[in-house]
């Protein structure tokens, strides 16, 4: 059995992507989800498949409500922006799907997690070279929470070995994800990555991250598995 790593686990492309690194590199992942009040959680039913399917030591679903505060399409009656192509993406600038310090609340989840089952890794699948326009999926800020990370915490203080934030694909592009995924086995039919799936789970194509993934997929030359609306 190897060495406890908390991997923090969507149910989408990315982070199932992640998951398989982790195992792949010997690690024994811990899986933490969130249900955090967005509106596709139904993305939960993925994170259970894929935890079971590609083997965890456990998974916990964390309940927290972002909905108190709302700010992003995900959180509050704010409408997914849909677009024809991954061309319109606008690079420029945050998106309305952003929401507000996702990643800094779910890592230090994560992060208690991580003591609690004496883990001195945490896998994340953030990634800043396809366009997500997230200010929290920047190289800066994952070493910046590392050196606060090991400030923060009595693991710490006291151990000697520091607890290391991994973000493996965030130098990779959408195709280099969907082709390390592929070369490590992963059943990508089992995830979801769309903001606004319809209640079949089919996912609708046209949001920032159907177009991402669909793009990554074609330029390896594969098809992507799972149900879309206008298919």
């Amino acid at each position: 059995m190897g060495r406890p790593a908390v991997v923090l686990l969507s149910g989408g492309l990315d982070s199932t992507t992640v998951l398989a690194i982790a195992k792949d590199q010997g690690f024994t992942p811990f899986a933490l989800s969130f249900r955090y009040g967005q509106r596709h959680s139904i993305e939960l039913e993925a994170a259970k498949r894929v935890a079971e399917a590609l083997g965890t030591a456990r998974h916990v679903i964390a309940d927290i409500d972002l909905r108190v505060f709302g700010g992003s399409a995900l959180t509050a009656d704010i409408s997914v922006p849909k677009r024809d192509s991954v061309e319109d993406l606008e690079s420029n600038s945050v998106p309305s799907t952003y929401v507000p310090a996702r990643n800094t609340i779910f890592l230090s989840f994560a992060l208690a997690y991580a003591e609690v089952v004496g883990a001195k890794d945490i896998f994340t699948g953030v990634t800043a070279v396809d366009y997500s326009g997230y200010p929290d999926c920047r190289p800066d800020y994952i070493e910046a929470y590392e050196r606060m990370a090991n400030l923060a915490t009595r693991a710490g203080v006291e151990d000697e070995i520091p607890l290391r934030l991994h973000s493996p694909l965030i130098e990779m592009s959408k195709a280099d994800i969907v082709r390390e995924g592929i070369r490590l086995g992963v059943d990508y039919s089992l995830t979801l990555s769309c903001y606004d799936p319809d209640v079949q789970g089919r996912s609708c194509g046209h949001c920032d991250t159907c177009l991402l993934r669909l793009k990554g997929f074609a330029e390896v030359g594969a098809t992507d598995p799972v149900q879309y609306q206008d298919a």
